[in-house]
């Protein structure tokens, strides 16, 4: 084949824009039956090679959008659309999901919904055989894949029905990243993974090739907001509230985020408590660590240093343990002995436990993903026959680990009757219902089936629904915040709050060190299939060399607690 050279004295060939990776072009997107749009109208772009953020309050219609990219939401989720939507300047609704595969990995709020119940490698491998890979390049990207997530290649040969949460969302994960998408499209990559697997998915995202974009939707910002360029977030209106450079937008809109609930980075409080004092840096540091070392280079001296301290003490008091303390002589409510715990029909993954929890006191449950914890806390409320040990104390209540495990009514309001079955007549339930239905902010929704909703709302309906139950002297909580915005969190830690003062037992299964560290007066670390500590969680977990052998990170506040030590 011959090309044709332009001679030197020709006219310079005009270079042409390249079409953008994504577009939303006044795209909005209405369920059937429902009363107003799920998302939009909704317009903004992405150019090739930029990674963005997506957030909004739950139920804002972030997965709508992300669903709505490849032609999922109307063609295969049923809903009136209006606008349009573009891939690589090409039309979305001229073209069938399926046609993306090769280009658009796209990660799935729930793995369960992404996994096939097939051994690790060959979930991993299943896309590449479907768009006809050589079986070498299959083998080596399912060993790129297994990599870069942090999976061992011990696990290739598992089912995925054997995984903790936590693994399935791993191999999900690898499973898009395996096909090495040009846009990688991710609805909460991170909601059920240990800070350590999050700070592996963080990495690959600031690693990702300058050449392929990523449209990211999470909660858990730290660590996040420094490795993407751009955040744009939806209202509640499911309208475009904010789009900007992370360190713009949750400097300029913080006030109006918090106030709807939206999550910010623990740097933005920062921010702003430092700006209160005129200490605050040119441009908003995007960390905590980096706003202390912004700090620091001020060299500050006098009253200067007193306001810093100042503002660090004010941080960290709404960030930091509070004023909540052990149950101390409190009765115990349950007590595990000699305990050897194991999944249903799996091998015993935690042993040798002894634990003791007392009325009135908040445990946390941390450790890596895969350490027991879930089984753990399904052991502690009685709905797992212990594999060695005794178990002692009255059944407990658990919030799933995945809320739609819990639904079985017709409708929001027809599952929170039916927690309340027991409690007094026709007449006292009604009233209990609207109260609930209102302090979990589900009235809109009351009419709604459980499998309708965003995956933040089922999370506020099977808590709302724990929350009805008041027999249980013992309360489980499987990663409550999974899926939840900042106003759903803080409903949680009413609700905990609420156990407490009725005298019940709490233990929460989390990978948030910040949410344990403030709520749980004492934590257990799991690893190596015991317990590795039971103590002080303020201690616990500035114990780096334990957190290390966990596979576990310090919570993001630490370094604000180390600056007030240095400069007490």
């Amino acid at each position: 084949m011959t090309v044709a050279l332009p001679q030197p004295d020709a006219a310079p060939v005009p270079m042409r824009e390249p079409s953008p990776a994504l577009a939303f072009d006044d795209f909005a997107a209405r369920y059937p039956f429902a009363r107003s749009p799920a998302v939009g109208p909704v317009g903004f772009t992405m150019r090739a090679g930029e990674r963005v953020l997506l957030l909004g309050p739950s139920g804002s219609g972030k997965s709508t959008l992300l669903l709505a990219l490849t032609g999922l939401v109307p063609q295969a989720v049923p809903a009136e659309t209006t606008g349009a939507v573009r891939l690589f300047g090409a039309s979305v609704a001229g073209c069938r999901p399926s046609d993306w595969a090769g280009r658009v990995g796209q990660f799935f709020q729930d793995a369960d919904q992404t996994l096939c119940g097939m051994r690790v490698e060959d979930e991993i491998a299943f896309a590449l055989e479907n768009l006809a890979w050589l079986e070498p390049q299959i083998h080596a990207a399912v060993k790129r894949a297994l990599a870069a997530v942090g999976l061992p290649e011990t696990i290739r040969r598992r089912r995925t029905a054997t995984l903790s949460g936590g693994e399935k969302q791993l191999v999900a994960l690898a499973a898009t990243i395996a096909v090495e998408p040009v846009l990688l499209v991710a609805d909460e990559p991170t909601a059920s993974l240990s800070p350590r697997a999050a700070h592996r998915f963080r990495a690959l995202l600031a690693n990702w090739s300058a050449e392929r974009a990523a449209l990211v939707v999470d909660h858990r910002l730290d660590g996040l907001v420094d490795v993407v360029e751009r955040v744009v977030v939806l209202g509640d209106d499911g309208l475009v509230l904010a789009d900007g450079p992370p360190h713009v937008v949750f400097r300029r809109h913080h006030a109006t985020l918090d106030a709807r609930g939206i999550w910010t980075p623990l740097a933005a409080d920062l921010d702003r408590e430092l700006a209160a004092v005129g200490l605050a840096a040119d441009t908003m540091p995007l960390t905590v660590a980096a706003a202390l070392d912004e700090l620091d280079a001020l060299d500050l001296r006098g009253r200067d240093r007193a306001r810093a301290r100042r503002a660090l003490a004010a941080f960290v008091a709404r960030h930091a343990p509070s004023s909540a303390h052990a149950a101390g002589d409190a009765p115990p409510v349950v007590r595990l002995e000699a305990a050897a715990c194991a999944p249903f029909l799996g091998p015993t993954v935690v042993s040798d436990i002894e634990l003791e929890i007392r009325a009135g006191e908040v445990v946390g449950i941390l450790g890596a993903n895969g350490a027991g914890k879930s089984t753990l806390g399904f052991a502690l409320a009685g709905l797992l026959r212990l594999k060695a040990g005794r178990r002692v104390g009255a059944m407990g209540s658990i919030s799933f680990q995945n809320p739609e495990a819990q639904f079985s009514a017709g409708s929001v309001a027809a599952e929170i009757e039916a927690a309340l079955a027991s409690a007094g007549d026709a007449e006292a339930r009604a009233s209990r219902t609207a109260r609930i239905l209102r302090d979990w902010d589900l009235e809109r929704l009351a009419a709604r089936h459980p499998f309708e909703l965003s995956q933040g709302e089922k999370r506020r309906l099977a808590l709302a629904c724990l929350a009805a139950d008041e027999r249980a002297r013992l309360v489980v909580l499987d990663e409550p915040l999974a899926g939840l915005d900042r106003r759903g969190a803080a409903m949680v830690e009413a609700a905990v709050a609420g156990y407490v003062r009725a005298g019940r037992a709490v233990a929460i299964v989390t990978h948030d060190m910040d949410f344990a560290l403030r709520l749980c007066p004492r934590c257990l670390v799991l690893g190596q299939g015991r317990v590795l500590a039971d103590g002080s969680s303020a201690t616990l977990m500035r114990d780096r060399p334990l957190l290390q052998r966990a596979g576990l990170e310090p919570p993001q506040i630490a370094p604000a607690l180390d600056w007030l030590e240095r400069h007490a």
